[in-house]
């Protein structure tokens, strides 16, 4: 699978599922389960080597602005749902995390960020289709500490200067 038919997968699940994280999820196991178990595994492949690319002090930041706050699993979850809104985002979002307050058209904070069960759609997939588990993706493990710059999510002033547009947007 390369990384176009990956993309592809992501955007027909989310517009399949009308943007609704878990009905995502869903939609994207459905697709998946009419591929072959390595293709589940290389979708599971580059699922998580974004998953790895989003672990950033920048996007945790955009994450606690747009979430009102973000825990490590918040975080976790967030990552999950960029990748699911698709290439243009995602790295988007990686580029220029402010960016996102342009990025992402509509955000409700009760449904979107937060798409858990997208970052196991492959493993379900391929549990159905061989009744075992996932293999190991042969991937090197997430960086001990996020990428970048350390930003402090208490430090109004800081936050404020650094990503003016999302505060602008989302800081009540």
């Amino acid at each position: 699978m390369d990384e176009t038919e990956f993309w592809e997968l992501i955007d027909g699940s989310r517009e399949a599922a009308g943007g609704d994280p878990e009905e995502q999820a869903d939609a994207l196991v459905e697709r998946l389960l009419g591929l072959d178990p390595e293709a589940v595994v290389d979708f599971a492949r580059h699922f998580e080597s974004r998953y790895n690319r989003a672990y950033a002090w920048d996007l945790w930041a955009a994450a606690s602005l747009m979430l009102s706050g973000a825990s490590d699993d918040a975080f976790d979850f967030f990552r999950c749902w960029l990748i699911g809104q698709g290439r243009e985002v995602f790295e988007g979002g990686l580029h220029d995390a402010d960016g996102l307050a342009e990025l992402v058209d509509d955000f409700d904070e009760a449904v979107d960020g937060d798409a858990e069960e997208l970052g196991y759609a492959a493993d379900e997939a391929y549990e159905q289709l061989t009744g075992t588990v996932m293999p190991d993706l042969g991937l090197p493990a997430q960086p001990r500490e996020p990428l970048g710059d350390y930003v402090d999510f208490d430090d109004d002033e800081a936050m404020a200067e650094r990503f003016p547009r999302l505060w602008d947007r989302f800081k009540p």
